[in-house]
């Protein structure tokens, strides 16, 4: 595949018009997942903040002790309406 200059000068234009177009068309969309040929996200929109694992892990146990909270109180209320209902 041997090409000349003016072929790959013409193939070098038609790229550049190909990235100003997918750019002007993510800004028409509101921005997506397009991305310019550098790899930067166009389209101004805001960008999604990102939270490491143990950030995650952290919020799941402090959700997980929550409702244990919640459950430990719930079963403990039903423990003394049977012990009630047993008495009565």
């Amino acid at each position: 595949m041997d090409l000349s200059l003016s072929q790959l000068e013409q193939a070098v234009s038609i790229r550049r018009q190909i990235d100003v177009l997918e750019r002007r068309f993510a800004g028409l969309v509101g921005g997506g997942r397009a991305t310019t040929s550098a790899g930067r996200k166009t389209g101004g929109g805001r960008r999604r903040r990102t939270m490491s694992a143990a950030t995650r892990a952290k919020i799941a146990a402090a959700a997980r002790r929550r409702w244990a909270r919640v459950r430990g109180k719930r079963a403990a209320v039903c423990v003394r309406q049977r012990e009630r209902s047993l008495a009565i």
